[in-house]
């Protein structure tokens, strides 16, 4: 069978000669276990075929055989599949549920696009090729990071993008809900949290330093009821949600919020604009029983074995400068302030693993002592990565240069608010996770990579379809697959994939660049040669502590 679909590239591929057809007879037979994914698999091939596809036992199949019979084998790796075409049917066996929900995703590639479609499809034949497909991931953390933060994307917006992440074979949505510009978690114990950090007046309008300010206000929030539907929504697409809470920069709407969290104790509002806030946390026992509170209720609401901590960059001004935290630091024995960021977060650290969970952080957190069983999500280029996987830590790359889906696509002029250095469609699909010059040792604690999309500039979910597709088509590709690429295998694969979009409204930046209502006349972007920003990271990361 050779494939029509963008992912995942198999990695053997046998074809046969016929058409297996979808008709009024096709069932799909499923044992116990299986059975949310047969319906699951129901649910999406059901409206552009208006086939009624009955879901039945494995003990009970369709009378004429003609099936899409789902199993499971143990001897397939975890998350991989085996799918089988022939003249009796489909047969997709996992060697997990997960592995199975893959091999049906791989299904849904091989019919017509129209398939993507939310209503009947008229004048479409509705075939399966005969062969058969083996595949497996590279990675097992393939994820996307999506802040909500800075711009809110409704409930309805983020399950519309779960299922693009699950079609895409992503399997971590780590979810950014706090900054100094939004709080977007209900805490029951915490009201003015939502009740004040939810909502800013005005946001800024570009990404100068001078750039004005729009007179807009902006806000929202999830409920608890709301987040455990995203949580439950995103594991029947075998997506583990990861939530993070940023501390202690980055919280100047919590401080908006309860002005006693903050260094200075002064009334603030929660932050029009973006950028590195000098308004951080105290270093009060009584503010990380706050935290303690919030990651309490935190955990409860998401499942996942991961909970994002933050410890990005946080400058420490306020702290040098007050004398309350200089007595601090010295009560607890500290030789500063970038000790002491290490045992807010350390004792934030500890108190998650008693949980049975484990903090996920960013890797500005290597630059002090680290909290034991955290991974690492290095951004800051790659230095991160290859630092805490030979001190022993877990990884997931996500490097700026490569995976940050806020960065300009190309140096048109016409891109939207450009800023950074281009990130291409090609410079995503050379994104390796594992950087080089590591023992095997070293490399196997690289659990993968994902995909970041920051949205200052994103304040809606079609920017945010601009800025991520089909740039995570090539990360999701490569989060996958083994092997040598090539980019123009590649190309001709996305041409195909890229009709499967257009029949989901995908609003993806085309080939050729922006379409004129894509582009924002006249708003300031921050543009930087790599030159330029590779000074920059190195910079950044000189503090590394290797």
């Amino acid at each position: 069978m050779t494939p029509t679909m963008l992912l995942p590239r198999p990695d053997s591929v046998a074809s046969g000669n016929g058409m297996f057809p979808l008709d009024t007879s096709t069932g799909i037979t499923a044992p116990g276990e299986l059975a949310p994914t047969a319906r699951w698999l129901q649910s999406v091939l059901r409206p552009a075929t208006g086939l009624p596809l009955p879901v039945t036992g494995m003990a009970t199949p369709t009378p004429d055989g003609s099936t899409l019979a789902l199993d499971l084998d143990p001897d397939l790796p975890a998350e991989g599949y085996r799918l089988t075409c022939g003249p009796g049917g489909v047969t997709i066996t996992g060697g997990d549920t997960a592995g199975v929900f893959y091999g049906c995703q791989a299904l849904r590639q091989l019919l017509p696009p129209q398939i993507y479609r939310a209503a009947e499809a008229a004048g479409v034949r509705w075939e399966v090729p005969y062969g058969n497909i083996e595949d497996s991931p590279r990675f097992r953390w393939r994820g996307t990071m999506l802040d909500v933060a800075r711009h809110f994307m409704p409930k309805h917006g983020v399950l519309r993008f779960l299922d693009l992440l699950a079609m895409h074979r992503i399997n971590t949505l780590h979810l950014h809900l706090t900054d100094d510009q939004g709080w977007r978690v209900e805490i029951l114990r915490h009201p003015r949290l939502t009740e004040v950090g939810s909502w800013r007046r005005e946001s800024q309008l570009g990404a100068a330093p001078d750039a004005p300010n729009d007179g807009r206000p902006h806000g929202g929030y999830y409920t608890q009821d709301d987040l455990r539907e995203i949580v439950a929504y995103a594991a029947q697409r075998h997506i583990t949600v990861v939530p993070e809470i940023d501390v202690p920069g980055h919280s100047q709407a919590a401080i908006a919020a309860y002005p006693g969290l903050g260094v200075r104790g002064e009334l603030l509002e929660t932050s029009p604009r973006w950028g590195i806030n000098t308004n951080i946390l105290n270093a009060e026992e009584s503010t990380l029983r706050f935290f303690l509170g919030v990651f309490d209720e935190v955990m409860d609401l998401f499942p996942g074995p991961f909970i994002g901590i933050g410890g990005d960059e946080c400058p420490t001004e306020q702290w040098d400068a007050d004398p309350r935290t200089q007595e601090l630091i010295r009560e607890r024995g500290l030789a500063g302030s970038k000790e002491l960021q290490a045992w807010f977060l350390g004792r934030i650290g500890a108190h998650v693993a008693a949980r049975g969970r484990r903090v996920f952080g960013w890797d500005e957190i290597l630059e002090g002592d680290v909290p034991e069983g955290i991974a690492v999500a290095s951004w800051r280029g790659m230095t991160g990565a290859r630092t805490a996987a030979r001190r022993g830590y877990d990884v997931v790359s996500c490097p700026d240069d490569q995976a940050y889906l806020d960065y300009r696509q190309s140096e048109l002029e016409r891109e939207p608010i450009p800023f950074a250095v281009p990130l291409t469609l090609a410079d995503a699909y050379g994104f390796d996770p594992v950087p080089d010059g590591l023992t095997g040792d070293e490399a196997a604690r690289i659990l993968g990579g994902q995909a970041n999309v920051w949205t200052e500039h994103m304040d809606s979910p079609r920017t945010v379809d601009y800025y991520v597709f089909p740039r995570l088509c090539a990360i999701a590709e490569v989060l996958w697959s083994r092997g040598e690429r090539d980019f123009d295998d590649f190309l001709v694969r996305l041409r195909t994939h890229l009709a499967r979009l257009d029949a989901l409204g995908v609003e993806y930046r085309r080939e050729d660049g922006p379409r004129p209502w894509q582009t924002r006349p006249g708003i300031p972007g921050k543009p930087a040669t790599r030159a330029d920003w590779a000074e920059l990271i190195d910079g950044l990361v000189a503090s590394i502590k290797v």
